[in-house]
């Protein structure tokens, strides 16, 4: 429904009209967005849907409801843009409101997690190879290796403790930095690298045989 209403076409002819041959923050776009410009919304989403389907897939571990929870994202963005202020990165915000949808997700699914699986056209995290296409320098055993510890590496970040899950998740697969992690969990920097810390010395206490 709110889904980049006007497509890609609009999203690129929105990034130059904006920017004016400079760099547009997300921040002001947001705040055009606030203004009733329904073609920035669409250019929020299209910059940010893969990435919040992704995070949420590593939260739900199932491809529906990634799904339906990143449109939701997007819905309470849309929702609450009267009320947004630029004080601090957009980001910040927009990953605090997946943080508490995916919280919430996870509270109300408990009991009925899927078994962690690889997609077979999800690229590994280290080497962007695909499992669907085998890469030719790797020998059948190799590639066997690497299957495995693909999902052991899943396995093992499924299994952490809410709070570590989500910061090893926005650390290590969205590329977020402790400064924005701590905003969106609401907590310290340092509690934020602590937390970080003991998630990180869990994976490699449990994943040992395979580094």
């Amino acid at each position: 429904m709110l889904m980049a209403a006007n497509g890609p076409q609009s999203s690129a002819s929105f990034s130059l009209a904006a920017a004016g041959g400079e760099e547009t923050s997300d921040a002001q776009v947001m705040l055009r967005v606030k203004a009733g410009d329904q073609s920035a919304f669409d250019y929020l989403v299209q910059k940010y849907r893969r990435p919040l389907v992704s995070f949420m897939y590593r939260m739900a571990r199932n491809t529906a409801a990634a799904e339906d929870l990143a449109q939701e994202v997007f819905l309470r963005v849309y929702r609450s843009r009267s009320s947004y202020e630029a004080s601090a990165k957009f980001t910040t915000w927009l990953y605090r409101i997946a943080t508490n949808l995916a919280v919430n997700h996870a509270r109300d699914t408990r009991h009925e997690r899927p078994e962690v699986t690889v997609s077979l056209d999800e690229p590994d995290e280290d080497t962007g190879a695909t499992l669907e296409l085998p890469d030719a320098k790797l020998t059948a055993e190799q590639a066997m290796v690497r299957r495995e510890r693909m999902l052991a590496i899943r396995s093992k970040v499924e299994a952490l403790p809410e709070q570590q899950k989500m910061a090893v998740i926005m650390h290590k697969y969205q590329q977020m930095d402790y400064k924005q992690i701590a905003e969106v969990l609401k907590k310290s920097e340092s509690a934020t690298k602590s937390l970080l810390f003991r998630a990180y010395e869990t994976l490699r206490e449990q994943l040992k045989e395979f580094v």
